[in-house]
């Protein structure tokens, strides 16, 4: 029973460290990195998908346009993108339905997130006894995360750009793990170094 999760992508970031270029907008096997990101949503087991926008807005969006999702789709710009993390979040939580049951929150930038990883940690969360839910492997936590509605009132009084970390460690006690055989829960691209490395394995 895993109640009604809206996916929500993050991806407002000004890729302040891939020295020029978007990365979302670059291209893994053909395909955007917002595009994998929202393809991989969509793909899942969520009912709905929100998408957090900010720097380079018009560009991002418009690689979204490029093809049908599957799932109903908002897009949210966020103008304050600039002071990091914590006013996406902020945004996410103003934008999501009444109806939802938990947000399931994935970094636009992690290209190896699939639909299947997505669903396994929407298979966790039942609605009833509404924890948090993680992906772990070999003890780390990774991402993406669920948080069930009773958190969304915390997660939209963050601020910074560390996200949920320090909400996620103050309620360790109400966290569901889901072990997971995979990298692709630490896998993020923030470097073109990064990017080159990630194709390269793959």
């Amino acid at each position: 029973m895993s109640g009604q999760v809206v996916a929500v992508v993050l991806a407002a970031g000004t890729s302040s460290r891939m020295e020029g270029p978007n990365k979302l907008l670059c291209r893994i096997d053909g395909v955007t990195m917002i595009e994998r990101a929202v393809q991989a949503a969509a793909g899942s087991r969520c009912a709905q998908i929100v998408v957090v926008t900010g720097w380079q807005a018009d560009r991002v969006e418009a690689a979204l346009a490029a093809g049908p999702t599957g799932r109903p789709l908002a897009v949210v710009r966020n103008p304050h993108y600039a002071t990091g993390l914590a006013s996406s979040l902020r945004c996410v939580v103003a934008a999501l339905p009444a109806s939802a049951d938990a947000a399931l929150v994935q970094l636009a930038d992690m290209p190896w997130i699939s639909a299947a990883l997505i669903d396994r940690v929407v298979g966790a969360f039942d609605p009833r006894e509404p924890s948090i839910v993680v992906p772990v492997r070999d003890g780390r936590r990774g991402h993406p995360v669920l948080w069930p509605r009773r958190f969304f009132p915390s997660i939209a009084g963050l601020t910074g750009d560390v996200g949920a970390r320090e909400l996620l460690a103050r309620h360790a006690s109400e966290t569901r793990a889901v072990q997971c055989d995979t990298d692709a829960i630490f896998e993020d691209i923030d470097t073109p170094e990064q990017l080159d490395e990630l194709r390269n394995v793959r």
